[in-house]
């Protein structure tokens, strides 16, 4: 059989995760070791055969598996196509000793809220410029985890606290080009990560990362119809590069900056482009 390996390994900019592996293998067989960190992984294609403290298991599509620190196991494919997994590479304190023995015994969780919630702490771990997101997305990630752990010690009911979220929004307001960091504003204002993002998401109806992201688009709205450039406003409004501001600026918007750009000349100049047909201002003319 031919081996194929496919392997991509970073250190995302962000705490709480020290490592992101994204692997193809078709032969390969871990031998028996530990790591220092908490291994989350999924598998997105074939099934892995391990062995835990002695105990045989698998990790497949329709699981999570959380392996503790500490503790030896293996791996090996249980086909022979091979498998493809994604591991997220969890700082010891994310989870805490005293969850070690309980990850033991049950390490494989079918939870398909905690897989799609990973799947998206993935996505935004991709690129450069949502390590905010993906701070909201890790925060929730390993609260689910403790929660599996402790089903007793975990609250994930929506947290109604209009006076923390205004708190939080005002933060967001003051820093959204500059950015904060989830456990920054945690600190700012003595709450949990988690609860900070309930509280804001149930007043306001989207999440603390969206209402950045609406405010940076708003400010990068009004720079490009002001003439300035797209790499400056890119920067200027708080994203990470060109790229990053037409991602976000189309998804909100449904169109590039650069077409805003030249639609908003185009008014300025009082030509047919402000018209009906135009997708920036549409039939009042107005943006």
């Amino acid at each position: 059989m031919s081996t194929r390996q496919d392997v991509r390994v970073w250190s995302p900019p962000i705490s709480g995760i020290t490592e992101v592996l994204h692997a193809r293998f078709t032969d390969h067989t871990y031998p028996m070791h530990t790591h220092g960190s908490w291994t989350l992984l999924v598998v997105d294609d074939g099934v892995v055969r391990y062995d835990l403290d002695r105990h045989e298991h698998g990790a497949f599509r329709q699981v999570v598996t959380l392996l503790p620190p500490g503790v030896a196991h293996n791996g090996c494919p249980a086909t022979p196509h091979g498998f493809r997994k994604r591991v997220l590479y969890l700082d010891p304190g994310q989870l805490g000793e005293r969850l070690i023995g309980r990850a033991v015994d049950r390490p494989a969780m079918a939870d398909a809220a905690l897989r799609r919630r990973i799947d998206l702490l993935h996505a935004r771990l991709a690129g450069p410029g949502d390590e905010f997101a993906a701070e909201v997305h890790l925060a929730f990630v390993a609260e689910r985890l403790r929660a599996h752990l402790t089903p007793s010690a975990v609250d994930l009911r929506p947290a109604r606290d209009p006076r923390i979220a205004r708190r939080l929004r005002d933060l967001l307001d003051e820093r959204f080009v500059a950015g904060v960091s989830l456990r920054e504003a945690a600190a700012a204002l003595h709450a949990h990560p988690t609860y900070l993002v309930r509280a804001f998401s149930v007043a306001f109806g989207l999440g603390p990362h969206q209402y950045v992201i609406s405010r940076r688009v708003d400010l990068a709205r009004r720079l490009l119809a002001e003439g300035m450039p797209a790499r400056e406003v890119a920067v200027a409004a708080g994203f990470y590069d060109q790229a990053h501001l037409g991602r976000h600026f189309k998804r909100v918007l449904g169109f590039s900056p650069g077409r805003y750009r030249a639609a908003a000349r185009s008014r300025s100049r009082g030509t047919a482009a402000a018209g009906a047909a135009d997708p920036v201002t549409g039939a009042s003319g107005r943006p």
